[in-house]
């Protein structure tokens, strides 16, 4: 009966194994077509660049503007809103467990 539960139990652990050999080639799979389309869309927004920018002479370069390093480091990244202070109300403003007692 124990040898059996072995055998079980080797099964279960080599089934457990292709399966996660099988999902790290999946994860490997995605991640170089992953690279391969950001590598395309970057050539495809290097090409279409010099067709939309107007003449340098009309406009200042890109490196003499001022960077606003929260707006302009990541333009298509949506920043995350802080975190919000609850509302200050008269009638909770003295809370007991701040009170220092003294004996």
């Amino acid at each position: 009966m124990m040898t059996l539960l072995i055998v079980e139990q080797g099964r279960t652990i080599e089934t457990q194994r292709s399966l996660i050999r099988s999902l790290f080639e999946d994860s490997a799979q995605l991640s170089q077509l992953k690279g391969k389309m950001q590598r395309q869309q970057h050539a495809e927004a290097q090409a279409q660049a010099p067709a939309k920018a107007p003449s340098q002479s009309q406009t200042p370069s890109a490196q003499d503007k001022p960077r606003n390093h929260a707006s302009n480091n990541h333009p298509g990244k949506l920043q995350k809103p802080g975190p919000q202070k609850p509302p200050t109300d008269a009638a909770t403003s003295e809370d007991e467990r701040r009170n220092v007692l003294t004996i």
